[in-house]
């Protein structure tokens, strides 16, 4: 059996929202204020004034039966029930002869209840009340040893309508109140969602609209800070892109002048060898510019899914790949294409190097997309798997220089796909190989 845990019960009953929350403590307070009011009154109420109502009511009865017993007579009984229908709006009746009724328990109501327990100090008889739930009056029924005395009394004799009043003044001003609370609590929290949206647009590389700076004094402090860190970011993007577009730049010169320099040198000694260390070079050369340059400046549009796919896949069938493609219906989502094509493309030039058959597809999971590549190549130990996505880090028995591979693959796919908003994991494939799983925002 299960240990009963009310704080974590309570936690999971809680909003999770901060207009929810909010609204929570304001409401809370004002509904324990109200029940404590509302006890205090109605306790002195049914206390106080129905107990004198239900007295008054009592006695007059009271009054009219002692007189009528005291003073027989028809014309004594008849002067009584004018007089207490004229003063009092009670209308007595006398049936000679006759009995109690039956008055089934279900048919009682609070106000005949409250009645019954203040007429037994008045009447010398045995008597029972009609209640009548729904009807406005009740009816006594006392039984005297010569017939059965009944009294009709209007129960809006028996209590006041301020109970009523009160109960909807409270409850009409505890709707106001929390209106105008809300309509107030949401005023505020508008600026913090809309600070979450564009730090959520802005971490998934989408181009993040201009923030207004309103709301509270916190608030503001928050959004300023937001995009003051947002305009360093991007101008150290900036930078940096202009940084290795130089340094590409730098690079590339010479290694182009010594391949021209190689391309005049046939028939020597060597020069395959070396030929092939300038292109080690210049393949080293860009994946470590492909690295450290990572999404760019690059802004996501939205695209779709599919057509990317398909231009990756064709270009590396193009190549010998042995690729099958399945998009089950057209996905479009915000996209910096070109990092993506790069991402996609690193996964799917590792499976095919490393695996004969490999296995494409694009699946929607509610408000995310996932691509998956599949291989049946000797895949990667489930204990090293982290380990690939560290810069620099090869497996020897799978990803080497022979293979062509610089440890930067799944560094920049990782590196690329997190800088839209998603994530990349790696699992086992039922090819038997390597399977990559790609998990997009939609």
């Amino acid at each position: 059996m299960l240990p009963f845990r009310p704080f974590r019960l309570l936690k999971r009953l809680v909003p999770r929202d901060i207009l929810g929350r909010s609204l929570l403590i304001i409401v809370i307070p004002l509904l324990i204020l109200q029940i404590i009011t509302a006890y205090v009154f109605f306790d002195r109420h049914w206390d106080i004034v129905a107990r004198r109502l239900n007295n008054a009511v009592a006695s007059e009865i009271g009054l009219v039966v002692r007189l009528i017993r005291d003073y027989p007579g028809e014309e004594m009984q008849e002067w009584a029930f004018s007089v207490a229908r004229i003063t009092q709006g009670l209308v007595f009746r006398f049936t000679p002869a006759g009995q109690l009724p039956d008055i089934p328990a279900m048919r009682s109501d609070p106000i005949e209840r409250a009645l019954r327990q203040r007429m037994g100090g008045y009447i010398p008889y045995p008597f029972v009340i009609d209640g009548r739930p729904g009807d406005h009056m009740l009816t006594v029924h006392i039984q005297r040893p010569d017939g059965l005395l009944s009294v009709d009394v209007w129960k809006e004799r028996l209590f006041t309508e301020s109970i009523f009043l009160f109960v909807f003044w409270m409850a009409s001003s505890s709707i106001v109140l929390f209106g105008v609370a809300a309509i107030f609590m949401r005023n505020q929290v508008r600026p913090l969602l809309r600070l979450a949206r564009a730090a959520d647009a802005f971490g998934k590389g989408r181009e993040a609209p201009n923030l207004r700076i309103t709301g509270a004094t916190e608030v503001r402090q928050a959004a300023r800070a937001f995009i003051a860190m947002r305009d360093r970011i991007r101008r150290q993007i900036d930078q940096r892109t202009a940084m290795l577009a130089g340094v590409s730049h730098d690079l590339r010169t010479p290694l182009t002048r010594m391949k021209l320099q190689l391309a005049m040198l046939d028939g020597v000694e060597g020069i395959d060898d070396l030929r092939a260390d300038v292109a080690e070079m210049e393949r080293m050369v860009d994946a470590y510019l492909d690295f450290a340059r990572g999404a760019g400046t690059e802004t996501a549009h939205p695209t779709d899914l599919g057509a990317v796919l398909q231009q990756v896949v064709e270009r590396y069938r193009r190549s010998g790949g042995e690729i099958t493609l399945t998009v089950p219906k057209s996905i479009t989502l915000p996209l910096k294409q070109q990092a993506f094509e790069r991402c996609v493309g690193n996964i799917v030039g590792n499976a095919v190097r490393h695996g004969g058959r490999v296995d494409v597809q694009a699946v929607l999971r509610g408000e995310r997309a996932e691509v998956i590549v599949d291989d049946d190549g000797p895949g990667i130990p489930a204990d090293q798997r982290e380990t690939v996505f560290k810069a620099f880090q090869r497996l020897e028995s799978s990803r080497n220089l022979k293979t062509g591979g610089m440890g930067l693959g799944l560094t920049i796919a990782r590196d690329l796909v997190r800088g839209m908003g998603g994530d990349i994991a790696l699992l086992d494939s039922p090819l038997g190989g390597l399977r990559v799983r790609l998990t997009l925002p939609l």
